[in-house]
């Protein structure tokens, strides 16, 4: 007998899915803004990180430690201030109507909303709740005693086949498993792969070249939410 369906997902991508931006990169960028770090060197280390990610090979520990540097240098009263700016500045004009309708779309139909991203969870949470979803499946950060984020990754990394454990982990915690759901997921990048393979409704949305091709290769829905380039 087939397993009776128990819930209806949305999964969503962040960068370049429902932003028409990298929100780790962006964070990068403000963070020069703010003359937090080098300019020279660090822009040249943010921008071959990001490079990596596209390429399908960033190695993500040796890429929070960096980009957690200079929030654990300044502490989090002064990280979070700064992040406050990020959202009014860089993030809040980023998200565009047709994103927010994309989401309250599932939300009518009774879907459960995830956002799932490789971005970790200090530049995301408050994104997350921009778009007014709950369930966020972030790179978590390690904290020490002191509840100071040591630059260190906690679990599983959300990225690649880890979002495929880190949803499969969390429907564990709901009492489900994957036949007990259909999954619609939006994702813009090829790293993602793992995940839109497992999904019942792969969306290539606002796809890179690459990704845009096997959506055609194999007839997967492609969403150019902000227009296709």
């Amino acid at each position: 007998m087939k397993p009776e369906l128990q819930m209806k997902l949305a999964l969503f991508d962040l960068d370049h899915t429902l932003l028409p931006l990298d929100s780790d990169q962006s964070w990068g960028e403000f963070m020069l803004s703010l003359g937090w770090v080098d300019e020279a060197t660090f822009r040249q280390r943010n921008n071959a990180f990001y490079a990596d990610y596209q390429a399908g090979c960033l190695d993500i520990h040796e890429y929070v430690r960096f980009t957690t540097q200079s929030v654990r240098e300044r502490g989090w009263e002064a990280a979070h201030a700064a992040h406050l700016q990020f959202m009014q500045r860089v993030i809040q004009p980023a998200i565009k109507p047709q994103a927010i309708a994309l989401v309250e779309q599932h939300r009518a139909q009774g879907d459960t909303l995830v956002m799932v991203t490789a971005t970790n969870e200090f530049v995301t949470g408050p994104i997350a709740k921009a778009f007014g979803i709950d369930i966020l499946l972030a790179v978590e950060l390690e904290r020490d005693k002191a509840g100071q984020i040591t630059g260190e990754i906690a679990g599983v990394p959300s990225l690649r086949e880890g979002k495929v454990i880190r949803v499969t982990d969390w429907l564990a915690k709901q009492g489900l498993d994957w036949s007990q759901v259909s999954a619609t997921f939006y994702s813009d990048s090829t790293n993602d792969l793992p995940l839109l393979e497992k999904v019942q409704v792969p969306v290539v949305t606002n796809p890179s070249p690459a990704l845009r091709q096997i959506a055609q290769e194999r007839s997967w829905r492609i969403l150019d939410l902000f227009g296709h380039t």
